[in-house]
Parts: structure tokens; C-alpha cells; sequence
């Protein structure tokens, strides 16, 4: 077995696009679960939105900042969109409500009637809209390694992709820290304990769970830009699952605390990685094919979530007290 090559490879994934981007995600979904209370099973729609949002708007000459606005707004509409006749919901209905509006978003990206805009199933191909990003870089065209690590400049899986979304994963927490110690972070923890008490202070409690829900998922959208920077915009690949996966990094890290959705994706994506790679050095073809190992990879970490949930609900870095996870 190459340790070294191995060890590498999960390295590698703990400073990787798509674990920055599930770590944004998880720092927007902290917002909605952790400070305030809020059950949302759809984050994957936010960040899809974004996705298609930062996307279509390149390809149709928009500069990159103007793209990005473009993403942001999207996810600010479909949280209006999604709060205003549901945010009275509590617990698992607000659960069933989200999941259900994240599955729209991702059927309506995969229509066949929106072929021209958004490719349907085949999704938008990451060469028609990732040249503005990449033109922005200040690095030189060509290869860098630093360490083990060793990465195009500029490419699509490249070190200005790791730099920018890494730096927008710091500036989320930053953001998220002060929030939580402002007086408007504190009425959402309160609406997290108990939101009767909060409304009978004379808080508009509606009003605060709107803007939580607008916070997280714009933080969520840009996750999705990060995200589809390595890869294509593909609306299958921002399912259900996704969703799923940013809650057990969530989880895993700590909700309601700034660094744990970091620490929470960095696990999970190196975990994920040295099981595979230890599965397909380690399991002969005859007893498990190379398919199966990374299906096998999932269970594991469906099973990893169960026992979160059961055992230690408040993750690595969290407080039990901070966990709203019975809200009613």
C-alpha cells in the first residue's frame, strides 16, 4: 500500500474547492439551523441557484462582479419566495416545505423547455463560463507546488480557485462571528430557544427568521459559485444529497460555532477520501469492485450521521445547550 501516495491524496482534499464550498454551505446552513432554529432541508436549491445564477449571467457578458450579484440576488428571491408563506412552519414541516423547493429548483434547472438557458440535464459546461474568474488571477500561467501539493495556476482545479474560495470561507466566518456576538445574533439564539418569549419582548420574530433565512442562503449561493469553478453546473450533482452532506459536516463540526462548519467539511472530505483509497488497495475486485468501494465510502458516511445524531448531536466543537436540534 502507498502510504504516501495516499496520505497525499487526503491532504489534498482538506484545502480542495469542493470541501471550501461544503464548508460555506455549512457556514450559511449554521445561520439558519444553529443561530436561529431553522430546520432547512433545501440549501442544495440556494446553492444551485447561485450556481446557475453567476453561470447564465457570464455567459451573457456580465463582468465577474456583476455575476456574482446576479447569484446573490437569485438566492435573495428564492428565500423570499420560500420564507414569506413558510417561515410560520415549525420543525419537520418547515423540513418537508424546504427539501420539497429544492427539488423544484433543481427540476426546473433539468426542464427540457429551458434548454438554451440552463442545458437541462446535461447542465452548462464549465468552459463557457469560468474565463472572467480565471482572467482576474494574478498568478502566473504554469504549475506551482508547495509541498505535496501541486496545482495548475489557473485551471479550473487550480490554486486561484483554492485562494479565492478559501478566502471567502475566512470572510463567512469572520461575519458569522460578529453576528453572533451582535445584538441581532443574540434575538436568533433566543428565537432558537424559545421564539413565544422572544415575540412577547415585542420582536418581530418573523421578521428576524426572514433575514436568517436571506443570510444563510446567500452565503449558500456563493457557495455554489465556489462549487461549480473545478466542474460543470449540473443540476443532478445539487440534489438531495448535497443537502444531506452539508448537514453531517454541519453536524459534524458543531452547529452554532464559527470554525465548526470548517472543521466539519475538512473531516469529512479527507475521511472520505482515505476510505476509498485504503478500500481500493485494501478490498480485492473479487470481493468489492472499484464502484462499489466509493458506494461503500456513502454508507459509511450515511451511518456516521445516525450515530451524530444519536451520540453526540452537538459535534466536535459545539455546545449540547447550543443545539436546537428538538425545535418544535
Amino acid at each position: 500500500m502507498d502510504w504516501t501516495r495516499i496520505l497525499g491524496n487526503v491532504a489534498g482534499e482538506l484545502i480542495a474547492p469542493t470541501t471550501a464550498a461544503y464548508a460555506l454551505a455549512a457556514i450559511g446552513l449554521n445561520v439558519h439551523f444553529g443561530l436561529t432554529g431553522l430546520l432547512n432541508f433545501g440549501q442544495a436549491g440556494f446553492m444551485l441557484l447561485g450556481a446557475y445564477g453567476f453561470a447564465i449571467s457570464t455567459i451573457a457578458g456580465f463582468p465577474v462582479w456583476a455575476s456574482a450579484l446576479v447569484a446573490v440576488a437569485s438566492s435573495i428571491v428564492f428565500a423570499l419566495i420560500l420564507g414569506i408563506p413558510t417561515l410560520k412552519l415549525r420543525g419537520d414541516y418547515l423540513a418537508i416545505v424546504t427539501i420539497a423547493a429544492a427539488e423544484i429548483v433543481r427540476i426546473i434547472g433539468r426542464s427540457t423547455a429551458l434548454t438554451d438557458l440552463t442545458g437541462a440535464s446535461s447542465g452548462l459546461r464549465g468552459d463557457s463560463y469560468k474565463a472572467t474568474f480565471q482572467d482576474l488571477s494574478p498568478l502566473p500561467d504554469g504549475r506551482t507546488a508547495l509541498g505535496p501539493f501541486e496545482y495548475s495556476n489557473n485551471a479550473s482545479d487550480s490554486w486561484w480557485v483554492r485562494i479565492v474560495g478559501w478566502a471567502v470561507v475566512l470572510l463567512a466566518c469572520l461575519l458569522v462571528w460578529r453576528l453572533m456576538n451582535s445584538p441581532w445574533g443574540r434575538v436568533l439564539k433566543g428565537i432558537r430557544e424559545d421564539e413565544d418569549a422572544v415575540r412577547s419582548l415585542g420582536k418581530n420574530v418573523y421578521a428576524y427568521k426572514m433575514q436568517a433565512l436571506v443570510l444563510g442562503g446567500v452565503i449558500a449561493s456563493l457557495a455554489g459559485v465556489i462549487y461549480v469553478m473545478p466542474r460543470a453546473v449540473q443540476p443532478d450533482s445539487m440534489g438531495r444529497p448535497m443537502t444531506f452532506w452539508v448537514w453531517t459536516i454541519l453536524l459534524l463540526g458543531g452547529a452554532a460555532t464559527v470554525f465548526g462548519p470548517v472543521l466539519g467539511s475538512m473531516l469529512f472530505w479527507a475521511t472520505l477520501m482515505l476510505i476509498k483509497a485504503v478500500g481500493r488497495d485494501v478490498i480485492p475486485d473479487t470481493v468489492m469492485r472499484s464502484e462499489q468501494i466509493e458506494q461503500f465510502g456513502w454508507i459509511v458516511v450515511g451511518v456516521t450521521l445516525m450515530l451524530l445524531v444519536i451520540f453526540r448531536p452537538q459535534g466536535i466543537l459545539g455546545d449540547k445547550k447550543e443545539l436546537a436540534i428538538n425545535v418544535r
